[in-house]
């Protein structure tokens, strides 16, 4: 997607210029994962023109493999951002009406290509969220993942203002969530998406109990016997520049629970869960039986991404390490 932003913390009605980057949810996670030295190939369908192709380079610079994104449609879509200040939200609008890949169908990508070799595949609730079209290739895509053994993580990721196509997120979800392994979400996720509520929980009182996330947790895993990791990111919100930030993983067995970080001056909070997973799928691919270090790994690289203009989380292992061994202390490397 193309995002446009007012620069600074200026409002719509008050901004002259907008700030042009890149982002979306799976792609974000694609360049996290290649910023950690993961090879990755992304999929999506953009159209024939400059702008397309201005998004396929942005990709490549990162590291990200592009060779099986398909061409075709009229538009990119867009979103528009305005970064709130403390007691003010933030605010997005989206255009993704008759994008091209809102109007992607089932057939058009040639998934046992996509998947020769692969041992992953990740996707998100924003991509069935806007069409039809969209979510039908994205069933498909899980379940030839299933066919040929792969890995299958999902980020809930619920937008209300995206599902506008006639379908609610508790009526699509639940299919694509069925044949995926790894799940990650937070207390709106899980309501919105799967009606599951985590009793007691205040987020707008800055500090979230991650007990509290076991039950859901276990409620999830018992509807979807497939799943294997449920993973809550839990952020307590202070204001708009200020949160708490953390994650539970249960594996089954076993609650694990990550530090928790105060960010006390966020540069840029979007893309914080893409973020999150990008250290999180790092983690399980490279410590598969260590999930408390894939924890760790996930929230101390998101934390890293709140100070971060844009949507992708432009940090290195070796920051993401220093950070998780205690060092927050920003001093300049020499």
């Amino acid at each position: 997607m193309l995002r446009l932003a007012t620069p600074g913390y200026l409002r719509f009605s008050q901004c002259h210029e907008l700030t042009a980057t890149f982002g979306g949810g799976e792609a974000n996670v694609a360049v996290s994962l290649a910023n950690y030295g993961i090879l990755v190939e992304f999929i999506t369908r953009l159209p024939e023109n400059d702008l397309g192709q201005a998004c396929l380079m942005d990709l490549r610079k990162y590291g990200v493999s592009t060779n099986h994104v398909i061409r075709g449609g009229e538009r990119l879509g867009i979103y528009f951002l305005e970064t709130g200040a403390v007691s003010r939200g933030s605010k997005v609008i989206y255009d993704r009406a008759h994008s091209a890949m809102t109007e992607i169908q089932p057939g058009m990508i040639d998934w046992d290509s996509v998947f020769d070799d692969a041992n992953w595949f990740h996707w998100t609730g924003i991509t069935p969220a806007i069409s039809q079209g969209a979510a039908d290739v994205c069933l498909e895509a899980i379940q030839k993942a299933n066919e040929k053994g792969i890995t299958v993580s999902c980020d809930l990721n619920y937008r209300k203002n995206l599902w506008k196509y006639g379908k609610k997120a508790s009526e699509v979800m639940p299919a694509l969530v069925a044949d995926t392994d790894v799940v990650l979400g937070n207390e709106e996720d899980a309501q919105m998406v799967l009606g599951l509520t985590a009793e007691g929980v205040n987020v707008t009182g800055g500090h979230v109990e991650a007990a509290a996330y076991e039950l859901v947790s276990k409620q999830l895993m018992a509807r979807f016997p497939r799943c294997k990791k449920v993973i809550t990111t839990l952020r307590g919100s202070v204001n708009a520049n200020h949160n708490s930030w953390a994650g539970v993983l249960w594996d089954g067995e076993k609650l694990f629970e990550s530090p928790t970080y105060q960010i006390t001056h966020i540069v840029d909070r979007v893309g914080g869960g893409d973020s999150f997973m990008g250290g999180l799928i790092y983690g399980l691919l490279t410590h598969p039986d260590d999930s408390q270090r894939a924890l760790n790994f996930a929230v101390a690289a998101s934390c890293l991404k709140h100070t971060i203009y844009g949507d992708y989380n432009q940090v290195s292992v070796d920051e993401v390490e220093k950070l998780m061994g205690g060092d927050a202390s920003g001093r300049v490397a020499r």
